[in-house]
């Protein structure tokens, strides 16, 4: 079904991720290299390393302390997040870390999936492009007045990390 932006948006507001910006793309065939997910499993690895700069929406995600610290030094992906491609390797996509971002997989990813499936066939394929690279749905984000202990917390942990890894913020 060939979708306007506006009736894309509503879509998924209904699946509610409303916040979630999109982007137009003529989706166009593209080869896939046959050694593409070795490849992409490495770069999944230097990705959740990056997360450094990413605590803000980390925090959001409910992760323990000990998923956060294998997250973010690079061992081990939570159970329920999951890494997409912005642009599918199909069309045109790159194995690359702006390629890619990190979001629940119950129910945004299963949601995201559904949403471009349906678009199937469709001349203008509307994407999925958050603007950071973790996905937290608005309705996620809130806080009470006291601010968040948890960001605190997971803010210094990444402060250390990054400091131990001799790099800066």
């Amino acid at each position: 079904m060939q979708m306007t932006k506006e009736i894309a948006e509503k879509r998924l507001a209904d699946m509610n991720m409303g916040d979630m910006p999109i982007k137009e793309l003529h989706p166009a065939p593209a080869l896939v290299a046959p050694n593409w997910f070795s490849k992409y499993k490495k770069l999944c690895h230097e990705f959740i390393q990056s997360l450094t700069d990413s605590v803000e929406q980390l925090a959001f995600m409910n992760l323990t302390q000990d998923e956060f610290m294998s997250l973010i030094m690079g061992r081990k992906i939570p159970q329920n997040l999951s890494i997409r491609f912005r642009v599918p390797l199909v069309w045109g996509g790159k194995l690359e870390i702006d390629n890619l971002f990190m979001c629940w997989t119950f129910p945004n990813s299963q949601n995201l999936d559904q949403f471009i499936m349906e678009q199937n066939g469709s001349e203008i394929i509307w994407l999925p492009n958050p603007a950071a690279k973790i996905y937290v749905p608005g309705h996620n984000i809130s806080g009470g007045d006291g601010g968040n202990a948890t960001e605190d917390r997971l803010s210094q942990m990444a402060a250390q990390i990054v400091a131990a890894r001799g790099m800066e913020q």
